[in-house]
């Protein structure tokens, strides 16, 4: 059952997901949807609030994450009105999970720097694993991750039982055997190898950012933004100049990607 302070901002929330989905006088698309047909919105909205903080901008992080809060709130919904949990049990739980995790906050375990706590939560999550009967080190290891992030967390959980490359030497050399692989099936034309082939050089990469420390989808969203950034300055400055930029043969379309380089510097 749920607890709710109808006069508090979650409470309020929790009453409109309620009237959503009444059945007499409910939203008829919120009452046809179900968890698979919200799951897709639940994935974009947590990409969205990536992008707001990549943006910097605060004011569109509110409101991402108001509508990432609205997804949870959505699916807790469907899932009290088939009898299996309630908002109340997923907030229960996931605090009870922290507090289990965190003995050197909420118990007597000893004081811990940053690092050593990133161990111990890493040894806690493999012995619930273990119970739970998820014995391989890379179980539990969601398939509905992004692929780059997927990749990452798999080649961290081989690395914690020392399959991993010491240096970043042999990365670096893995990464340029992917490449001509692939360049070797660039000939054949066949689309399984292919793909394959750039699915190792695209895994090679991923290690890579883990080897650096570096955050691989944070990473590419930067460049994505700088791509767009520059793109737009490119269409801008042939509009100045009174021209479409798709009238722009390659060559003074790549002078303008120079000049929008530039003019960041």
């Amino acid at each position: 059952m749920d607890r709710r302070n109808h006069d508090s901002a979650l409470g309020r929330l929790l009453e409109v997901m309620d009237r959503l989905r009444d059945p007499e006088t409910g939203c008829p698309w919120d009452l046809e949807q179900t968890f698979r047909t919200i799951a897709p919105y639940t994935i974009e909205e947590a990409h969205e609030v990536a992008d707001a903080i990549e943006r910097g901008d605060l004011d569109q992080l509110r409101d991402e994450l108001g509508d990432l809060l609205f997804q949870v709130v959505f699916h807790t919904r469907l899932a009290r009105e088939v009898g299996a949990f309630d908002f109340d049990a997923v907030a229960a739980g996931i605090a009870d999970k922290l507090i289990r995790r965190h003995p050197h906050v909420f118990g007597d375990g000893p004081k811990m720097d940053a690092e050593t706590q990133t161990e111990s939560w890493e040894r806690i999550k493999a012995a619930e694993r273990s119970q739970a009967g998820l014995d391989s080190a890379v179980d539990g290891v969601s398939g509905g991750l992004p692929p780059l992030r997927r990749a990452v967390k798999l080649q961290k959980r081989a690395a914690r039982v020392g399959f991993d490359w010491p240096d970043l030497a042999p990365v670096l050399a893995k990464i340029r055997e992917e490449i001509d692989e692939l360049e070797r099936e660039l000939d054949a034309r066949d689309p399984d190898r292919m793909e394959d082939e750039l699915g190792d050089v695209l895994f090679a990469v991923a290690n890579l950012a883990r080897k650096l420390d570096l955050d691989a989808d944070a990473s590419l969203r930067h460049t994505n933004l700088k791509f767009e950034r520059r793109f737009r300055a490119m269409e801008d400055a042939a509009a100045r100049s009174g021209r479409r930029f798709e009238e722009l043969d390659l060559e003074q379309q790549e002078a303008l990607w120079l000049e929008a380089k530039r003019a960041e510097r």
